[in-house]
């Protein structure tokens, strides 16, 4: 199956991070994305950050077309300007969406130490089941980055689904699962290309088993 990965829907209400405009998308791309992902089983929808448009924007439209979505906010942005509060968490839940964890704030899980590893490991997970009403057993690093010691660490946390952003297939029952990030310029020759052509995603998947390979190498 192909799993995309958006930010941020419509104009943003707070100042972007360097770099994030290229997660985000106009109403206009993302309703084309929806209409084209409607009734495939073979696509999942996934948000990271946690930002407001989560609920004002992606979450009617969703409900619309009766697709389901796993959101993963930052626990430590949680009720922050621009970003979802804790009565949104759980009108995501309450609309039949998953909650997973982006961690406490945007870091590269690689660079932690140990005391910092249980805040975005273990208190951001924890926070959010809390706030949710729901379970949080599945992580997506920011970045999309990970390595060994990441991944024994998310174990170690009880993950029971990790999404990266490497790209390509991933199975439907798999622990590790690549992403393919929606970009800024999104048009519906990108949603052919990645949603259409089969060829090129047995391409990406085989990529992305190299990158496993050389992981389990280090």
């Amino acid at each position: 199956m192909v799993i995309l990965a958006i930010g941020g829907v419509g104009k943003p209400v707070r100042a972007l991070d360097p770099g994030e405009n290229e997660s985000w998308v106009t109403v206009e791309q993302f309703e084309r994305v929806l209409d084209t992902v409607v009734g495939r089983e073979d696509v999942g929808l996934t948000f990271d950050d946690g930002n407001a448009s989560d609920v004002e924007i992606a979450l009617p439209r969703l409900v619309e077309r009766d697709l389901a979505a796993e959101f993963f906010p930052l626990a430590g942005r949680i009720g922050q300007r621009g970003f979802l509060d804790a009565d949104g968490l759980r009108e995501l839940v309450d609309a039949g969406m998953s909650i997973g964890s982006h961690g406490w704030e945007h870091r590269d899980w690689r660079r932690l130490d140990a005391r910092n590893a249980r805040r975005e490991l273990e208190t951001a997970p924890k926070l959010l089941a809390e706030l949710s009403g729901e379970p949080v057993h599945a992580y997506a690093p920011p970045f999309g980055a990970y390595d060994r010691r990441v991944l024994t660490r998310l174990r170690r946390s009880g993950a029971t689904r990790v999404y990266t952003t490497e790209g390509g297939a991933a199975s439907r029952d798999g622990w590790l699962r690549p992403r393919i990030e929606v970009p800024h310029d999104v048009d519906q020759e990108w949603i052919d290309g990645v949603l259409g052509e089969r060829e090129g995603l047995y391409r990406r998947a085989g990529r992305f088993m190299s990158r496993v390979a050389r992981l389990a190498r280090i």
